[in-house]
């Protein structure tokens, strides 16, 4: 990688700074969703509605297994980037060399839980019977994958750490046209079932993560990757932790939450689980905004505050998350008016096609709330106060949600309640995190 891959963000246009690296960002988020779409459209329209279902009733429980691990991935890149704009370069290389050694181990640890745990989980979702077995193959195929996945995270949280946003958009690029052909071939070509969808993925991720580790080890020496430095320094390790766990905890909390509104999405049956899922594939689109503002702001916090830029932190802050509530708004209104021909490229029947818009009518106007939660988060995150947006998950994207559905459906047993769970908890945590940004001093974070 050349040197000008990588990029300060201490210095310069600071708008300019933030849109280049977010830029790359949401190109690189297009392609991961288009290649996770990729398996929902194939799936539906070659092996039918019970099949994609079990593909759609999988992705919860996957965010939620992975999600830990890939919190831990953005609070180490937390410290590499602190490092990195602090130009402390020996603490730097530790950063990095116990990162990886500490995500090997974490992939292996995800590996085993998530292939023994697959049947046992997705029955308490109360995954229908039908979709039962479809959704195990699925799953256990998928976690055979998981070292990739990890390791794949921990890689790109490094190399966006150091400002490199551009080689991961490449490495996705490869990752989606390759998963793309290997859907069509295994399912459209060859007519093998649901295993091979995730399959394709599996092998698509070691494809991405391998060529980001190569490209580590070819970076320049203050962030080279050296095989043989790989260990588990217990400072960095402590720091690691410390700042990846709240954020990993932060990704579980919501899956878990997730999780259980999708176990009540199973109670009203195949099409509604098929339909559900489409749209969330949709909705993944939508979020492509909200994620690469909320990383880079991440990125950006963290680099200016370990060089001691405050006034640049705050003023970075401030522009991302307008941009990321205006354009996440926009596309929510295309999402809103066009719901029912999009579904309408994942099945054809017309009750998936139903209820995939009735929860797109539900929850499309109210982007701009996820959006800003996700940005505050990612704000505090490259403060080094990651536990604040934990807890403030933990309240209202977790404690609340469950309790409003619990309550709610024993008086309106309609889905359509289930999907105002949505809104109404993103509107609480933007107050939550609104309140904690104006009355407190959090960009000194990082001095601790």
């Amino acid at each position: 990688m050349s040197k000008s891959s990588a990029k300060l963000m201490t210095e310069g246009s600071i708008w300019k700074r933030i849109v280049a690296f977010a830029i790359p960002l949401f190109w690189g988020n297009l392609f991961q969703q288009l290649y996770n779409t990729a398996d929902s459209l194939i799936v539906g329209n070659f092996l039918g509605s019970s099949a994609l279902a079990a593909v759609s009733s999988s992705g919860n429980l996957i965010f939620l297994m992975v999600g830990l691990f890939n919190g831990i991935a953005i609070g180490s890149g937390v410290i590499v980037a602190k490092y990195y704009g602090a130009r402390d370069i020996p603490n730097l290389q530790k950063s990095i060399h116990t990162t990886v050694g500490f995500g090997l181990i974490c992939g292996v640890i995800l590996t085993i839980v998530g292939i023994i745990a697959a049947p046992q989980i997705l029955v308490l979702m109360g995954t229908p019977e039908a979709v039962l077995p479809n959704s195990i193959t699925y799953f256990r195929i998928y976690f055979t994958g998981s070292l990739a996945f990890v390791m794949y995270n921990f890689f790109v949280g490094i190399l966006q750490s150091v400002g490199d946003s551009t080689h991961p958009l490449i490495y996705l690029i490869v990752s989606s046209v390759t998963n793309i052909i290997l859907d069509l071939v295994l399912i459209a070509g060859l007519g093998f079932g649901v295993g091979a969808a995730a399959f394709a993925t599996v092998i698509s991720q070691f494809l991405s993560a391998i060529l980001c580790m190569v490209q580590l080890l070819r970076s320049p020496d203050e962030f080279r990757l050296h095989l043989n430095r790989i260990n588990l320094d217990s400072y960095m390790l402590r720091q690691i932790i410390s700042y990846g766990l709240p954020a990993g905890l932060q990704n579980s909390i919501i899956s878990l939450a997730n999780v259980f509104v999708q176990s009540n999405i199973n109670q009203f049956g195949e099409m509604a689980v098929a339909g559900c899922g489409s749209y969330m594939k949709i909705q993944g689109f939508g979020f492509l905004p909200i994620t690469c503002f909320a990383l880079a702001l991440t990125t950006f916090i963290s680099q200016n505050l370990g060089a001691k830029e405050y006034e640049r932190a705050k003023k970075g802050a401030v522009f991302g998350v307008i941009c990321s509530l205006t354009i996440s708004e926009l596309l929510g209104i295309c999402v809103h008016f066009t719901a029912p021909q999009l579904l309408s490229a994942f099945s054809s029947t017309a009750e998936v096609i139903r209820y995939g818009t009735m929860q797109a009518h539900t929850d499309t106007f109210f982007y701009f709330l996820l959006a800003f939660s996700h940005c505050m988060a990612g704000i505090m995150r490259g403060a080094g106060k990651s536990t604040v947006p934990m807890y403030v998950m933990l309240v209202c994207w977790c404690l609340i949600r469950v309790s409003y559905i619990v309550i709610i459906l024993k008086f309106i047993p309609s889905i359509q309640m289930i999907f105002w769970a949505y809104p109404m908890t993103w509107a609480l945590s933007s107050i939550a995190f609104l309140i904690y940004f104006l009355k407190s001093d959090w960009i000194h974070g990082l001095e601790r």
